[in-house]
């Protein structure tokens, strides 16, 4: 059933809230290392409250209140709501407000793999031959659309997922600040406990001390090595089976974060982003007549 416009709307302010309330929690402000500056924060800080319960609403009213009062525990599960309500029932450990977080994390993790994919097409728009490589890429594995593309296919297709991870370095996106729980140091320095640390991502990204040539978009530099293109500049078969992949640790390439606070939709936004994009290059021509708009 389509969407009325005022859902339509609905919805989308729903998804530009979580943009924000991504994009401001990483931001670091003044209050956050001086909490006397909070009064001056006042209108900002209502704001964000605003933006908080009316995406908590959302969830409530559109999903939990409206699939829960019809979930049956003898179906089997029609898809992630299901299986979420039904822990609900079935185990007393887990609490309602258990449920809404992860249903706001899944729901947030969609509008960061609509971001990433919106971020990748400009990429591929401005360089056409990221999205020759990445078709010849699809067309060796799906065996020119014999079979579709899964999943499981993720680790035969290095090059798109070397094409995703080298937009998350260019667009670095902000982590989100950890605490301190104990005296502790980051080389050289001293950091007491209850301190906030903040990540600078950006600066891990574009150093020259980390990368060669950083503002390039250059996605083989996360292969391990180069596919070597026949004379018609395509990946020859032979190319697939003597095998180049995804490099298996960078070091200071964080962009999900580390250790306990490391992003929890990590594996939903890289599976989301992979599939989307395969399936967006495999049925259009993304490409762009004038360049220098973009």
């Amino acid at each position: 059933m389509p969407l009325g416009p005022d859902r339509l709307n609905y919805l989308n302010d729903v998804i530009e809230y979580l943009d924000e309330i991504f994009r401001d929690i990483n931001q670091g402000y003044l209050f956050d290392f001086l909490p006397w500056l909070i009064p001056f924060y006042t209108t900002h800080i209502k704001k964000i409250m605003h933006w908080s319960t009316t995406k908590r609403k959302f969830i409530l009213y559109k999903i939990v209140d409206c699939r829960e009062s019809n979930i049956n525990l003898e179906e089997p599960d029609k898809d992630f709501t299901d299986a979420l309500l039904k822990s609900l029932r079935e185990d007393q450990n887990v609490s309602r407000n258990t449920i809404i977080f992860m249903f706001e994390d899944f729901i947030g993790g969609h509008t960061a793999v609509g971001n990433l994919i919106m971020l990748v097409l400009a990429y591929i728009a401005k360089n056409p031959i990221i999205g020759e490589l990445i078709m010849q890429e699809v067309d060796f594995v799906s065996n020119y659309g014999v079979r579709s593309i899964s999943l499981y296919d993720m680790n035969k297709m290095p090059y798109i997922m070397a094409v995703i991870l080298e937009v998350l370095r260019h667009s670095s996106s902000p982590i989100v600040p950890h605490v301190a729980m104990e005296d502790t140091g980051i080389p050289g320095f001293g950091v007491t406990k209850e301190t906030i640390v903040f990540i600078n991502n950006f600066v891990l990204n574009i150093s020259e001390n980390n990368w060669k040539y950083p503002a390039q978009f250059e996605p083989k530099r996360f292969l391990d090595q180069t596919p070597v293109l026949n004379k018609l500049g395509k990946i020859t078969k032979k190319n697939y089976n003597n095998g180049f992949q995804l490099k298996k640790c960078i070091p200071l390439f964080l962009p999900f974060s580390v250790g306990k606070r490391t992003c929890l939709g990590k594996n939903l936004i890289r599976g989301f982003g992979f599939h989307l994009l395969v399936y967006i290059i495999k049925n259009y021509n993304v490409n762009s007549a004038d360049f220098s708009k973009i």
